[in-house]
């Protein structure tokens, strides 16, 4: 959360002389929405009474993922300095959704090692099938019209995705 603000400051600096990009600011706001959701997700955990340090280190790995992921997407430099959006968000994209994809993988080792089960039922595995498939895409296609579809495209999904998960918590399911 700390680093995406970090970058809304570093634009913030350097209002006057930002070219603004539509992804790198829709991807913004999906980290925050998952780092939110992570760290919800993950005061469960508290809870469990069986630990071993394979899936404490799949969890803290997604943690990481996450993290590297925020860092890189937004820039960190102000005071004067022509801040480019959409040349950062090109130059870091490689970087960016290979962090996205380990993200996804290591929540797959994380599920298998917590519960022994990938994904149980067909609407979660939809949607990590459709984030992962997702991820490949904007990881090998640099063509801006797809990552511009693709960026809100991730943010509903996501969003949805994440207001199905706190219906079933509080329904208790």
């Amino acid at each position: 959360i700390a680093e995406v603000l970090q970058g809304y400051r570093a634009l913030l600096l350097a209002r006057r002389t930002v070219k603004l990009y539509q992804p790198p600011l829709i991807w913004s706001a999906i980290m925050l929405l998952l780092a939110v959701h992570f760290w919800w997700a993950s005061f469960g955990l508290a809870k469990r009474d069986n630990w071993d340090f394979a899936a404490f280190s799949a969890v803290l790995m997604q943690t990481v993922m996450l993290f590297m992921g925020a860092a890189l997407l937004l820039p960190h430099r102000s005071g004067g300095e022509a801040l480019d959006l959409r040349a950062h968000y090109y130059r870091e994209a490689g970087p960016f959704f290979s962090f996205g994809l380990l993200f996804i993988l290591f929540g797959f080792v994380k599920d298998w090692l917590l519960d022994r089960h990938i994904i149980s039922g067909g609407i979660p595995l939809f949607f990590f099938l459709f984030f992962l498939v997702t991820t490949l895409v904007l990881l090998f296609v640099r063509k801006p019209r797809v990552h511009e579809i693709m960026a809100p495209v991730m943010g509903t999904v996501v969003a949805i995705f994440i207001a199905m998960m706190f219906a079933k918590l509080r329904l208790g399911s």
